[in-house]
């Protein structure tokens, strides 16, 4: 996981795994970034190749801490696997994974979903429809 700053928004990247493990990190420099009074920022998942309930509950409690401060958040994830992992066979496309487990819960129309992170930043942007 890394933290950077782009076009004004704190960009947290994660790779690999949103799991129980993991999971707490990532809310962490959401929190973090708050506390720094940060109230533009994307989560870019385009590298996550797994997500659990703990992860899910990650952008939940993301999304509400960010409306609870009239902050913004958005999400990268790509439409369609971009990597080799992404194959069907793998059953975890890169980005893709998180895309189906949002959409399975119900959950993918409450998050500003973008393919990249440069339209995730560009305030001109429109999101992906869910």
């Amino acid at each position: 996981m890394t933290q950077a700053e782009r076009e004004g928004w704190v960009v947290v990247t994660v790779a690999g795994e949103m799991d129980l493990i993991s999971s707490p990190a990532v809310r962490q420099k959401v929190h973090d970034a708050v506390a720094d009074g940060r109230r533009s920022l994307v989560l870019d998942l385009a590298d996550v190749r797994f997500c659990d309930s703990s992860g899910v509950g990650v952008l939940i409690g993301a999304r509400r801490l960010m409306r609870s401060c009239a902050g913004r958040l958005r999400i990268v994830l790509p439409e369609q696997g971009a990597t080799e992992l992404d194959t069907p066979t793998d059953g975890y496309g890169g980005g893709t994974h998180v895309n189906r487990v949002l959409a399975a819960l119900g959950v993918r129309r409450l998050f500003e979903v973008y393919p990249d992170l440069a339209a995730a930043t560009d305030d001109t942007a429109r999101p992906l429809s869910a």
